[in-house]
């Protein structure tokens, strides 16, 4: 019980950082130029995202609800076989997931705000709940190649 506890009130609070950052890039950065805080590599800008990872699957709002679900869903039902003991990556990324099916559902876009880039290579724009999920990915990978170790990521 103390572990669902600690599960939810860890999502809950990776949710909150994830909405709060989406508002503000809504409400400082919306019509107006990217910010750049590390000249060359980094800068704040405002973007609405209508599809999924890289802009694909433009205007599928519910299909990719719908995934994002269905996804939600399959790993709290498979958690001790995707996740073992491990209790960072599910919080990341449920808090993902969550995130963004919240946005999808919402407004109807993803609003994305993290902007990398170096000389003419330019990273997607992304936000924290792609952050969540990637870095759960690779807490998950990173925790793969640990052979014979319990999952712990």
């Amino acid at each position: 019980m103390k572990r669902l506890v600690v599960t939810f009130a860890a999502v809950a609070n990776l949710l909150l950082f994830d909405a709060v950052a989406k508002e503000l890039a809504a409400g400082l950065l919306k019509g107006s130029a990217a910010v750049s805080v590390v000249p060359g590599l980094f800068s704040l800008a405002y973007v609405e995202n209508r599809g999924c990872a890289w802009g694909m699957l433009q205007g599928a709002v519910w299909p990719l609800a719908a995934f994002g679900l269905a996804a939600l869903a399959f790993l709290v039902w498979k958690r001790r076989a995707v996740f073992g003991d491990a209790w960072v990556a599910p919080c990341l990324m449920y808090a993902g997931i969550i995130g963004n099916v919240i946005d999808r559902v919402w407004r109807g876009y993803v609003i994305d705000m993290l902007d990398f880039h170096l000389g003419a290579h330019h990273f997607p724009c992304f936000n924290l709940a792609d952050a969540y999920i990637c870095i759960a990915a690779g807490l998950l990978i990173l925790d793969s190649f640990r052979q014979g170790s319990p999952k712990k990521a």
